[in-house]
């Protein structure tokens, strides 16, 4: 007796109206698979982007150190009097001139 109800139950869930009366239900849950899916591969396409950046501004740091050791290295004095021989400049070897505004010297008189 127990078997005929069982199977008496399962008749009951598999018949037309049943089955209607879920649809918006499965809609529902098939709705919620696409935007699981959606979302799982935005945060792939998110991630690669993450990626591809850190790996360019690790590009950039070492294209800022190696841009600031040579701008350090071509400052020295030393390598400064090498680039400037072929223009024909050289180091001054003796103290330099101070020059005066003549008009500071006539207002400080003036007064």
């Amino acid at each position: 007796m127990k078997e005929k109800r069982l199977k008496l139950s399962w008749k009951k869930w598999l018949n037309y109206q049943s089955i209607v009366r879920q649809v918006p239900f499965l809609f529902f849950l098939a709705f919620l698979a696409v935007v699981y899916i959606y979302n799982g591969h935005t945060a792939d396409k998110t991630v690669r982007k993450i990626n591809a950046m850190a790996k360019e501004v690790k590009e950039l740091q070492w294209e800022y150190k190696n841009l600031k050791s040579e701008v350090m290295f071509r400052s020295k004095p030393s390598e400064l009097s090498k680039a400037l021989q072929p223009l024909g400049l050289s180091e001054l070897n003796e103290t330099p001139y101070v020059l005066k505004d003549s008009l500071e010297s006539y207002m400080a008189n003036v007064q």
